[in-house]
């Protein structure tokens, strides 16, 4: 199930359409993933949602003032990496997040960006990525220093950037178009973009689990095989529900956000 956010482009006469990016955020629960995820496309932040759902969203950009159609998946992995097939093959870039105030969640993004790699080395294809320390306004009590997230991107060929949900909107929209820009100059170098379907009628390469080489015991990779052409699967069964915000801005009549049954809006 997907919800979509923001506006259609307005204008006159045919325009091509716009590229489609793919950006699936990854990270341990409590890094902030869903306050990143909400706090871009709705400018608003959340303090309360379940962090065992996970959804795809929707949204029209304009980046460099070139229209494109993201769409942004908020992972819910627990605290490593499973069925990573499900975004590891959908993704045209990655987000990888953890919590300054935390140094588990530290940890757990050098795993998420350890796979990564290994998928790229397996695919022989580039991945744009980028490393984020969220909860800067936590900073007080920070466990995890700006130069320990510097050095772990650099470790990685990663973009790195500290943000938080909480305060600091322009950023953090900074940050999204950042992986588009990414996406869209690795997309520029390959002659075709990366389908958003697969094919059903020849199985993909065999490839062998994860845990074999890197001990990610819960992370496979699995062979795909059917008779037709499909779109990839949802990767949830999220319900939704309809939040109207009691606060008008600038005068304007206040707007009617659907999400993910739990958030809590302010």
């Amino acid at each position: 199930m997907s919800s979509v956010f923001g506006k259609p482009r307005a204008g006159s006469g045919q325009q091509s359409a716009p590229l489609e990016i793919n950006l699936a955020i990854l990270g341990r629960r409590g890094s902030g993933k869903s306050a990143l995820t909400v706090k871009f496309l709705t400018r608003r932040f959340i303090s309360e949602y379940d962090p065992n759902l996970e959804d795809t969203y929707s949204s029209e950009e304009t980046v460099d003032h070139q229209p494109v159609h993201l769409r942004v998946m908020d992972t819910a992995d627990l605290d490593t990496p499973r069925n990573c097939e499900r975004y590891l093959h959908w993704a045209h870039a990655f987000l990888v997040v953890y919590s300054v105030d935390s140094r588990q969640s530290f940890e757990g993004s050098s795993s998420y960006l350890e796979l990564l790699a290994l998928h790229a080395r397996e695919t022989q294809r580039s991945y744009p990525t980028l490393l984020l320390g969220n909860k800067l306004d936590m900073a007080q009590y920070r466990q995890v220093t700006e130069a320990e997230g510097v050095a772990l991107a650099g470790r990685f060929g990663c973009l790195f950037f500290e943000v938080s949900a909480c305060l600091d909107f322009e950023r953090v929209q900074h940050v999204f178009h950042e992986a588009v820009r990414e996406a869209r100059r690795e997309l520029e170098k390959s002659s075709l973009a990366r389908p958003l379907f697969i094919s059903e009628e020849r199985a993909l390469p065999h490839q062998a689990p994860l845990t074999a080489r890197h001990g990610l015991a819960s992370c496979t990779f699995n062979t795909l095989s059917t008779v037709s052409l499909k779109e990839m699967p949802a990767v949830a069964q999220a319900k939704l529900v309809t939040v109207k915000s009691s606060r008008a801005q600038s005068k304007r009549k206040a707007p009617t956000l659907t999400l993910l049954k739990g958030f809590k809006i302010f």
